[in-house]
């Protein structure tokens, strides 16, 4: 009998300079991730997308905030794993290699984020991942509090995530904030703007930045009403789009994906991104709410037919991680939840060369949120269900800041930044169109 031994190869084609670790080295936390102590994992503060090899066997660790794709190629020699952020990363890599024969799309797999996704590289057939969760946020530990004590924990801790962004990431020059005036992205506002008088910076260094296409949408009028307000309405500046610009077909190129919601959202957030970089081509840093939503699970379950409120507030981290690892619903090509759809806010920062953060994705804060007690508070009822994230958001600013943040009715952004018969004929109704339209791409 002849033994074969195959010889692995690794492609790790990320880009480590991206991560934000503020407690470590990334050499000591890519060590970390070696050692596959989920618990050591759990201390890494910040956001991060980490690789580690030890002979055959892989490992990866990643947070909301950074995405990982890989994909297994077969040589002769043995497997070849290629590690990417992208999609189409991994395709050229493959097309230059003249192994793009092997690709489709649905063969590459993202590893979910909050957990350590292992591989060894014993040959084919390909090995199955295996994964072992690193952030298991403790459900109801905020029980008998009221909101107010929840509110001033929960965005503490977003307001700390903020101030140490602020001191060792986005240390000098402006700081954009894409703001529809909502509760997320009027919280995240107003405790950046804090945070810069805290820190002795000033303040002149924020701006908000409201979409408004064809000069209509609801977003800009109730983004003038909040920063009035609080007397803060220098602060806006306007990125006014012509409907003509707007092109989803472009988005699922960016986004990789064909989610109606998250290509819609990322259409407009492609065209507010744009419309800063053309006219501040030096613009650096951009800080957003996406997460807040996930957090105080407020979207409209009705919409959905697979959720119930049980479902949703039975469920650990649903709205960030799907149905979950392993499940039947979670997609390997995809993963879950905000861990698939943050897709729609990384990579139109990343086409437009921007320098995003997303506070309200990172661990820390997501802790808090899942140790809300949201059945006490709610007793089950969507409508208290729906109105609990402004009482618990604003009680938490006022607790921080001193300051009353107005709260509006919740609407998407993408419907916020344009009228609604504009919309419907921007956009397709049907999922299949958008599906059709991303497996186009590799035709």
């Amino acid at each position: 009998m002849i033994n074969h031994e195959y010889v692995n190869r690794i492609v790790n084609l990320t880009d480590p300079s991206k991560n934000i670790i503020y407690n470590m080295t990334l050499e000591e936390a890519t060590e970390i991730v070696k050692s596959g102590d989920a618990d050591a994992v759990r201390k890494i503060d910040g956001q991060f997308a980490i690789v580690s090899v030890d002979g055959k066997t892989i490992r990866m660790a990643r947070s909301i905030g950074r995405p990982m794709r890989f994909f297994i190629a077969k040589l002769m020699a043995g497997p070849c794993l290629i590690l990417a952020e992208r999609i189409d990363t991994i395709y050229n890599w493959l097309k230059k290699e003249g192994l793009d024969d092997q690709f489709h799309p649905s063969y590459t797999r993202m590893a979910p984020a909050h957990h350590i996704t292992t591989i060894h590289l014993l040959g084919c057939p390909d090995p199955s991942p295996e994964y072992t969760r690193f952030f298991a946020p403790t459900r109801n530990k905020l029980k008998h509090k009221t909101i107010e004590q929840i509110g001033k924990l929960y965005i503490g801790t977003l307001y700390e995530e903020i101030k140490k962004w602020l001191k060792y990431e986005a240390k000098e020059g402006p700081i954009g904030v894409t703001f529809s005036a909502g509760v997320d992205s009027g919280s995240v506002f107003l405790l950046t703007y804090h945070a810069l008088l805290e820190l002795g910076e000033n303040p002149s260094r924020l701006k908000a930045f409201t979409l408004s296409i064809d000069g209509k949408g609801e977003d800009l009028n109730q983004a003038r009403e909040f920063l009035q307000a609080l007397d803060l309405e220098l602060f806006l500046e306007p990125i006014e789009i012509d409907s003509s610009q707007l092109d989803w077909k472009e988005a699922i190129k960016v986004v990789e994906d064909y989610k109606p919601l998250d290509i819609q959202d990322a259409t407009m957030n492609l065209a507010v991104l744009k419309g800063i970089r053309l006219r501040y081509p030096d613009w650096k840093y951009i800080i957003d709410g996406d997460g807040g939503d996930e957090n105080l699970k407020d979207y409209p379950i009705e919409e959905n037919p697979e959720l119930t409120i049980r479902s949703v507030l039975n469920n650990l981290m649903l709205y960030h991680e799907g149905w979950g690892v392993g499940k039947w619903k979670h997609s390997l090509t995809y993963s879950g939840g905000l861990s698939r759809g943050y897709m729609r806010t990384y990579t139109t920062a990343e086409l437009t060369n921007f320098a995003a953060f997303s506070p309200y994705t990172l661990e820390n804060v997501i802790e808090i949120a899942e140790g809300i007690p949201f059945i006490e508070l709610t007793d089950w009822d969507h409508e208290k269900l729906y109105d609990l994230k402004g009482q618990v958001v604003a009680s938490g600013v006022k607790a921080i800041t001193g300051m009353d943040m107005p709260v509006f009715e919740k609407r998407r952004f993408q419907h916020g930044a344009v009228v609604k018969d504009a919309f419907d004929k921007l956009f397709p109704e049907a999922e299949i169109e958008y599906r059709r339209e991303f497996l186009s791409i590799y035709e």
